[in-house]
C-alpha cells in the first residue's frame, strides 16, 4: 500500500485530500501536514474588514479531514527531503510514496521597511483585531495599497477599497473620508487583460476612489507612504505585502528562483512522484506573465495532481490543468462582478468580467459554503 503526503491544509491541500478519498478507501494512507487547527477561505478577511461577518463563522477544524479517510498530522513542517522521499516535522519524520506540496505563499511585510504601520489585509487575524480602527474613522484619508509583488487574489485590494466605500456611505461619512487605491503595477489587474482592468478601474472611479498605478513603495512611515517617485499621506493604511514561498520550500531544492515550477498540465515537479499545487507554484502564461495566485487555481491544480496519483494507483483517469478560473469581485451594495477566464490560451489569456449583480454576490457566498461543506 502507498502513502500519500499532502503538505498544507489550505485550499489546495483540502481539495487534494477530498480527491484522494478513493485511495484512502482502497487502503492507502493519505496524510495532511499542517500546523494550524482550523481553516477558513481568504475571501472572508474582506467581510471582516467591512464588518459584515467574522472569522469564526467561516472557520472549520481540520479534524474534519478524517471524513475523507485522511490522517491529519498537526505539527510544524521543518524540512522537505525529496531525494529521500521524506518530510520532517518538529515531532516526527514521515516517508512518502507520493507527495503534494500545497504550502501556499506567505505575506512578507518584513520585506517592506515600516510595513508594521499598516493594517496587513492578508493577515486575517490582524484584520479582525484592527478593523475597528478603520471603521471608526469619521474623516480623513484611507489608503488601500499593494506594497510589493507578487500577491495572491489580485482583485482583493480593490474589493477592500470598494467595501470600505460602501461601509462609509452607510455610516453617512463618505463625503468626509477620502479613499485611495495604489499599486506598483501599470494597471489594476494586468494578468486579466485590458478589459478587466478597465472594468475594475471604472468601478473605482464611479465610487470616487482615486486609483494610482505605478506606485512602487520604498518604505512606509507613520502617516506617509514613500514611493520611488512621490509620496502619499494617509490617516489609515490598509496594505498588501509582497508574498513569497515558505522558507522550507526554498530549502528543499524544489524551488527555482523562489517558486516551484511544475509541469503546467500535470503539476509534476522535477522530482519523482512529487507534485505541487496552488500559490507555491509559478506557471507562466503565453503573454509572459505568471498565472495569478488564486484559490480557484489551487483547487483545480490539486485535483489534477491527485488524479495522477490515483491513476498510478489504478483508481482513476488522469486530468490535465487547463488554466480555467473564475472569481467574484465585490463592489459594495451586495453586488459582485464575476470574472471568468481561460488563462493559458495563446497568445494571451481570454478573460471576461460581468456587470455587478446580486446573483454573483450570492454565488460568492455559496462558493465558500459549498467548499467548507465538501472539505471539512
Amino acid at each position: 500500500m502507498a502513502r500519500v503526503v499532502i503538505l498544507g491544509g489550505g485550499v489546495g491541500g483540502l481539495a487534494a485530500a477530498q480527491a484522494l478519498a478513493p485511495a484512502a478507501q482502497a487502503g492507502h494512507e493519505v496524510w495532511v501536514v499542517d500546523r494550524r487547527e482550523s481553516f477558513f477561505l481568504g475571501l472572508r478577511k474582506l467581510w471582516v474588514l467591512a464588518g459584515t461577518s467574522d472569522l469564526a463563522s467561516g472557520s472549520r477544524p481540520l479534524e474534519g479531514l478524517r471524513r475523507h479517510g485522511a490522517r491529519w498530522l498537526h505539527d510544524e513542517l521543518v524540512a522537505v527531503e525529496p531525494d529521500r522521499h521524506r518530510v520532517r516535522t518538529a515531532g516526527a519524520g514521515l516517508h512518502y510514496d507520493y507527495l503534494i506540496v500545497a504550502l501556499g505563499a506567505q505575506p512578507r511585510p518584513d520585506m517592506v521597511p515600516g510595513a508594521e504601520h499598516a493594517l496587513n489585509l492578508y493577515d486575517a487575524h490582524e484584520v479582525e483585531r484592527r478593523a475597528p480602527e478603520v471603521r471608526q474613522l469619521q474623516a480623513g484619508r484611507v489608503a488601500v495599497g499593494i506594497l510589493g509583488l507578487p500577491y495572491k487574489c489580485p482583485p482583493a485590494p480593490y474589493e477592500g477599497a470598494m467595501l470600505l466605500d460602501d461601509f462609509f456611505r452607510r455610516q453617512g461619512v463618505r463625503d468626509r473620508v477620502e479613499l485611495v487605491a495604489f499599486t506598483p503595477q501599470p494597471s489594476s489587474l494586468p494578468a486579466a487583460g485590458p478589459a478587466a482592468c478597465a472594468a475594475v478601474e471604472g468601478q473605482l472611479a464611479e465610487k470616487g476612489i482615486r486609483f494610482q498605478p505605478n506606485r512602487k513603495t520604498v518604505r512606509v512611515e507613520p502617516g506617509r507612504v514613500v514611493f520611488e517617485s512621490g509620496e502619499l499621506t494617509y490617516d489609515v493604511l490598509v496594505a498588501v505585502p509582497p508574498h513569497r514561498p515558505p522558507q522550507v520550500v526554498l530549502e528543499s531544492g524544489l524551488a527555482q528562483d523562489g517558486w516551484i515550477r511544475p509541469d503546467p498540465r500535470t503539476l509534476r515537479t522535477a522530482y519523482e512522484r512529487v507534485f505541487a499545487a496552488g500559490d507555491v507554484v509559478e506557471i507562466p502564461m503565453a503573454n509572459g506573465m505568471p498565472l495569478p495566485k488564486a484559490g480557484v487555481f489551487a483547487e483545480s491544480q490539486a485535483r489534477v495532481a491527485a488524479s495522477w496519483i490515483l491513476h498510478e494507483l489504478g483508481l482513476g483517469q488522469p486530468l490535465e490543468f487547463d488554466g480555467y478560473g473564475y472569481c467574484f469581485v465585490e463592489v459594495g451594495g451586495q453586488k459582485a462582478a464575476k470574472v471568468t477566464g481561460h488563462f493559458l490560451t495563446h497568445p494571451a489569456p481570454q478573460v471576461h468580467m460581468s456587470e455587478p449583480t446580486r446573483q454573483a454576490w450570492e454565488e460568492k457566498r455559496a462558493f465558500e459554503r459549498e467548499r467548507l461543506e465538501a472539505w471539512l
